[in-house]
């Protein structure tokens, strides 16, 4: 591998761009799902590719190749491309500066490495889960869906930086699905990793549960739409964070509009001192974890709101250039077929101080929400939908509830966030995020219990 390292690095030592970078990449994987009692997936293999970004003036070449005797044809055609681009560039490119990196990283295991698991094997794990799912009494349907890969990946540009890094990564859903008289309600476990295969073993009692919840909520009762006292779960308590605030933090979509360049301002207070939001690649075993980035930066925790107030966010060297701040190795491409954008890691609300019996304890009425089935944010305002919920009085739970849809402007419900547990949870996606049509990168999200004042929760009118 050290040759193919050196052979990409002559390749890059050319005086007619001004920066160019080449990303070589090997993959094995796997990916298993099922519907009902349905195998509706089974795939296993490998595959090989990679690309050539280019730099001239102030236009990009990107190109990408399946094979290696495809790298001169490549570089020929990004340059091409980019020289192209120059003509008709409106807006000056700055590459923030970094220092170059030669390193060789190797896979950084916790426990069971997935691939010394048969493809065997993993099915009839899932087919398992899958039958707990079907056989619980009021379950109509399932799904299953389990995606591991293993990925070493070269990567070498024109200053000097060479990297060669391995990692594992693997995620998946559990899912139960009821339905009765037109209301279909779920449930899931969600795992991942990119330690272990272990995370996947020993799941029985929470796939059962999951199962359970599901059919317990046909007969739960519908919430009745209005403002509420709400405390949400680490698990959509971290979902809002990343979709809600993760995203109007990143560079790119604030560099590219100056309405949002104005309202995330550093220095600008959104939140109460309780509230730290932070984002990081750093966490072992964590499916956002990576040592450096698809530019070959140093990934690291930055932190974007510290005691309520902005204070930095996620960048590539081009964003960090243009908005003149540092690049915090947030560049990230899903595989060798995309150039690298601006993406999240392990998005966290960090632990407050208050133990999270107390959140709930002076609640008279309100709404305990708890897990996602994802959300959505469009210019600040966001919606979502809790996988189950709960009415509080008198600061103790009450009777479950369904179709808890929580929405309202982030920048309102950021100020409304009265209290902070300190029971911080790692919630690892089990699928991914989406943005530029590169999709499911992996990510995760970490928080504790947080309880938010006058949030509109939706549902019977």
């Amino acid at each position: 591998m050290q040759g193919l390292t050196e052979a990409l690095r002559q390749k890059c030592r050319r005086n007619d761009v001004r920066y160019m970078e080449i990303r070589v990449e090997e993959r094995q994987s796997t990916a298993i799902s099922f519907r009902g009692p349905k195998l509706e997936r089974l795939t296993a293999g490998k595959s090989a590719g990679g690309n050539v970004r280019v730099l001239v003036g102030d236009g990009w070449g990107f190109v990408s190749f399946y094979d290696l005797e495809e790298l001169d044809a490549a570089i020929a055609s990004a340059v091409e491309q980019a020289n192209l681009a120059n003509r008709y560039a409106t807006e000056q490119v700055t590459l923030a500066e970094v220092a170059p990196v030669v390193e060789q990283v190797p896979l950084l295991l916790t426990g069971e490495d997935p691939r010394s698991v048969s493809v065997q094997e993993k099915k009839e794990l899932l087919a398992a889960y899958n039958e707990r799912i079907l056989s619980t009494v009021g379950v109509t349907s399932s799904q299953v869906h389990y995606t591991d890969a293993w990925v070493r990946v070269t990567f070498v540009n024109s200053e000097g930086t060479a990297i060669e890094q391995e990692k594992v990564d693997l995620g998946g859903n559990l899912g139960a699905i009821a339905t009765r008289d037109g209301d279909t309600q779920q449930d899931f476990v969600s795992f991942g990793s990119t330690g272990s295969f272990d995370v996947l073993r020993g799941l029985e009692a929470q796939v059962e549960d999951a199962a359970q919840r599901a059919v317990t909520l046909l007969d739960a009762q519908e919430v009745q739409g209005r403002p509420y006292t709400v405390i949400l779960d680490p698990v959509l308590a971290g979902v809002f964070v990343h979709e809600a605030f993760g995203h109007l933090s990143e560079g790119d979509n604030v560099a590219g509009d100056a309405n949002l360049l104005e309202t995330m301002q550093l220095g600008k207070r959104f939140g109460r001192p309780i509230l730290n939001i932070y984002d990081s690649g750093l966490d072992v075993g964590s499916r956002a974890y990576l040592k450096y980035d698809d530019e070959g930066v140093p990934t690291q925790k930055t932190y974007l709101l510290r005691e309520g107030v902005l204070v930095g966010r996620l960048h590539s060297r081009e964003t960090a250039g243009k908005l003149g701040e540092r690049p915090t190795g947030n560049a990230r491409a899903i595989n060798w077929r995309y150039p690298p954008i601006v993406r999240m890691r392990n998005t966290c609300i960090e632990a407050g101080t208050t133990p999270p019996a107390d959140l709930f304890a002076d609640v008279q009425d309100g709404i305990y929400a708890k897990g996602a089935y994802g959300g959505e944010t469009t210019h600040g305002n966001f919606t979502f939908r809790a996988t189950s919920a709960y009415r509080i009085k008198n600061g103790k739970l009450a009777e479950p509830l369904k179709n808890a849809t929580l929405s309202g402007n982030l920048f309102e419900t950021l100020q409304n966030i009265d209290a902070i547990g300190s029971d911080q949870t790692q919630c690892e996606s089990g699928g991914g995020c989406g943005k530029g049509g590169q999709v499911p990168l992996p990510v995760a999200q970490g928080a504790p219990h947080i309880r938010i004042q006058n949030l509109l929760v939706g549902g019977a009118q």
